[in-house]
């Protein structure tokens, strides 16, 4: 199980066996490089032992505490402090960690295991948990010889090929192998099989802040911190720079906490779009020469997607709904050449200052509710400055809050599903477009960024490169959660309070940029190409059999929508790579 993912942790493996409990690990060496970091780690007091993926940014901090309580340490890492908080603390020690977190303690004391995940899931937890075994790991092929063959969970299927959603429960596309859902813990009797599983974190706002300046200086100064948390490491760290808003802020206040201690410049790496409508390496090298980046480029062509494609299923074990991890996978893939094994990320962004354009609706509805008539109309006109299509306004307005409309959409425009149902998930986001509030939670916890996380640690992982991600530092996401509406879409501008906290610092052109795009791939361009290859792979697809019509599918195919062509071949892809069975 533990070589399986050796990519995970090119630095090192160790396993521990005692009795009838095995836990085992593979070192990717981040903080304190010396073979005392290694694990499975020991308590040096009592018979308790941790296997552990992940960071505790504010470990330093922690281990001042802890000293200060009598503890002594024999390590420079972080994972001794996370075993010793846990000692001193039990449980509640993870209200006091600000990182990310997958990990298992083996308490020989009781003979039970500890397991938890950090608040947002950026690290995974996969289990399986039988009559004759309980088993668990950081991906999901450690654990497929463990159940009795690979079978599809047909509901996920159903919902990926409707509308591409992913994660967004704690099943997975593998019947019987579970997660465990983040901001969760679970406590296992080794005696008697027993597993417990609760909450210990529920996302909520902080205080609220009402002024706009007030919240602007409010926002850097917690994303600054964050960023200054995550640069801590003993090996050379940089970030992904698409030239967005998010990422360009992540690197240029990254950069400027870098350059005191180091005599390098801050390392940038861009995946370039060969396709114009979404390729942003100009905006990118406007933050690299303003923020003086080591700045890095790869551009991944049709012959990288068409050679890859297959392996980008393979590392992500699950269907993905489109080509444009292709790019996050490219830059990671260059991070590992070019020695940067920890990369900064503006992931998050989106989801906590109400990044995406479906957000609007709310917005709109709180100005009719205040101003009536007129301050609806006025509001909407201040979106189309800022450059929101009308169009897109109109459809969030009258079609994302209605559930029956979408699934209506869904059953006539894709007549060759068997089961073209609506995910549950969005019918409760169709309930909830008019609260901007009540959608983030729902989008950060299920129908958004467990599956942008799941993409993210996969790729990384792949090429033993960690990635840190100071938006979802929890301190930022509570404050940007309890900040208003009208603050976050300030006169028809998405994340307002991030444009003015970094205009001093970003160029204008990045600053107040009307679009987005993203490490978006060429999606047209390579899709296009590879539709023959897709149909082939498609209609020969026995698993894919089981959930459409294939005669109407084989006369459709051709005039289908980009997106869904690729849903239905990655299925199709992931039941060969797998030799998944229908149920």
């Amino acid at each position: 199980m533990t070589d399986l993912v050796a990519h995970r942790g090119p630095d090192g493996r160790g396993v521990r066996i005692n009795g009838n409990v095995g836990i085992g690990h593979r070192r990717l060496a981040i903080i304190d490089l010396t073979d005392d970091g290694a694990q499975p780690m020991r308590d040096r007091r009592l018979p308790i032992w941790i296997t552990y993926n992940g960071e505790i940014y504010n470990y330093v901090e922690l281990r001042t505490e802890l000293e200060a309580l009598g503890y002594t340490f024999h390590t420079a890492s972080d994972t001794e402090v996370l075993l010793t908080a846990y000692v001193c603390w039990g449980a509640a020690c993870l209200e006091r960690f600000n990182g990310m977190w997958s990990f298992a303690i083996h308490d020989e004391r009781d003979n039970t295991l500890f397991c938890a995940r950090d608040r947002f899931g950026v690290k995974p937890f996969y289990y399986v948990n039988t009559a004759k075994q309980f088993a668990f790991g950081s991906e999901i092929r450690q654990l497929l010889p463990l159940i009795e063959r690979p079978i599809a969970d047909d509901d996920l299927i159903n919902d990926f090929l409707v509308c591409g959603m992913t994660d967004h429960t704690s099943r997975t596309f593998f019947k019987g192998v579970e997660k465990l859902p983040p901001g969760h813990r679970m406590r296992v009797d080794v005696s008697t099989g027993q597993v417990e599983i609760e909450r210990y974190y529920s996302l909520a706002p902080g205080l609220a802040v009402s002024d706009e300046g007030s919240a602007a200086k409010s926002l850097r100064e917690l994303l600054d911190d964050a960023t200054r948390l995550r640069l801590r490491s003993d090996v050379r760290v940089g970030t992904c720079l698409s030239g967005g808003l998010d990422s360009s802020s992540v690197a240029t206040l990254a950069a400027r906490r870098y350059a005191p201690g180091s005599s390098e410049r801050f390392f940038a790496i861009t995946a370039v779009s060969e396709q114009a409508s979404n390729n942003e390496e100009a905006y990118a090298a406007e933050v690299a020469e303003r923020a003086e980046l080591n700045w890095l480029r790869t551009k991944p062509t049709y012959q990288d997607f068409a050679s890859t494609a297959e392996t980008l299923l393979d590392v992500q074990e699950e269907p993905f709904a489109g080509p444009s991890i292709m790019m996050q996978y490219a830059v990671m893939k260059a991070a590992r050449s070019n020695g940067v094994i920890v990369l900064l990320d503006g992931q998050g962004g989106d989801e906590t200052l109400l990044g995406y354009h479906r957000y609007y609706a709310a917005w709109l509805l709180d100005h009719l509710r205040s101003g009536g008539v007129r301050g609806f109309l006025s509001a909407f006109g201040a979106a189309t400055r800022a450059g929101i299509p009308r169009r897109r306004l109109l459809m969030y307005l009258f079609g994302a809050g209605s559930a029956g409309l979408r699934a209506a959409y869904y059953r006539l425009r894709y007549t060759f599903l068997r089961n073209p149902d609506l995910p549950e998930p969005l019918r409760r986001f169709a309930s909830k477009t008019r609260d901007a509030q009540a959608m983030q939670v729902l989008e950060i916890t299920e129908t958004n960024l467990p599956m942008l996380l799941r993409f993210e640690d996969k790729n990384s992982m792949r090429f033993g490169i960690e990635t840190r991600l100071p938006f979802l530092d929890y301190r930022f996401v509570e404050f940007a959660l309890a900040l208003p509406t009208r603050i976050k879409l300030n006169k028809g501008w998405a994340k307002w309070p991030l444009r003015a906290a970094m205009s001093d610092l970003l160029p204008a052109s990045i600053t107040w940029r009307r679009d987005k795009i993203g490490f978006a791939a060429p999606d047209r361009i390579w899709l296009t190409r590879h539709s023959a290859a897709m149909y082939d792979k498609v209609i020969a697809s026995e698993l894919l059999a089981r959930y459409v019509d294939m005669q109407k599918l084989k006369r459709k195919f051709h005039r289908l929508d980009l997106g869904m062509r690729w849903r239905l071949y990655c299925v199709a892809l992931w039941g060969e790579r797998f030799r998944v069975e229908a149920p």
